[in-house]
This record gives structure tokens, C-alpha cells and sequence, in this order.
């Protein structure tokens, strides 16, 4: 029943149809990767308009360091600015204060609690 001339034109058009699929999907990673670079692009623009140099080279090392804590001043700064919370640049005396308040902000306290009983029942002592 099955036509063998059938069968390879069949099998041409599945490798041709797997082949565009596969062809889409890179061009799909090409398109999302340069979405994202414009959209980091943008983010650097608004981030140089809104910052003096000094307070851009603090939130750099802010963001070699802490890589989460940098992206959240970042994404803060930029929403001030877009909602025009900021007057003029931003000097890095503001940015250590906003700093600073992101650190009250997240800040966790940290307790350290000590078992004596468990210290006291230490059986290195019963050598002496």
C-alpha cells in the first residue's frame, strides 16, 4: 500500500519542515536577546540621564558586589525617574542616602543563640 515515491516525499517534507523549525527557533533566541539588549540599553540610558558620574560609579560596584541589591537601586532609581521624583541629577550623596534606606529597608536581624546544656555535657573535660 505504501507508494515508496510517496514515502520519500513524506520524508522530504518532514526533514524540510524540521529544518525551519529549528531555523525559527534560532531566529525566535535572536529576537529575545536583542529585545533584552534594548531593553538593558534604555535602562543604561535613563540610569546616565538621572546620575551624576561619581553616584553611576558607586551603583557599579554596588552592582559587581551585590548583584541583587544593585538591580533593586536600579529598578528604584528608574522608577523615580519616571514618575519625576528626581530633580535634576542624582549626586552620590543621594544615592548613599537611598542606599542606606534600602539597607533599613532590608535588613534582617539576626540572632545567635547559644545552648549552655549542651556545651556543659562536653566530654573532652573527663580526661583530666
Amino acid at each position: 500500500m505504501a507508494d515508496p515515491e510517496l514515502e520519500a516525499i513524506r520524508q522530504q517534507r518532514l526533514a524540510q519542515l524540521q529544518s525551519q523549525f529549528k531555523s525559527g527557533n534560532v531566529d525566535n533566541k535572536q529576537a529575545m536577546e536583542e529585545k533584552r539588549q534594548q531593553i538593558e540599553d534604555r535602562r543604561n540610558a535613563i540610569l546616565i540621564q538621572v546620575l551624576d558620574q561619581s553616584a553611576r560609579a558607586r551603583l557599579n560596584t554596588l552592582c559587581l558586589g551585590k548583584p541583587e541589591k544593585g538591580k533593586m537601586v536600579e529598578d528604584m532609581i528608574l522608577n523615580m525617574a519616571q514618575r519625576g521624583q528626581l530633580s535634576g541629577k542624582l549626586g552620590e550623596k543621594g544615592l548613599i542616602s537611598l542606599l542606606e534606606s534600602v539597607n533599613q529597608q532590608t535588613q534582617r536581624k539576626t540572632v545567635v543563640k547559644f545552648d549552655r546544656r549542651r556545651a556543659a555535657l562536653d566530654s573532652d573535660d573527663d580526661d583530666l
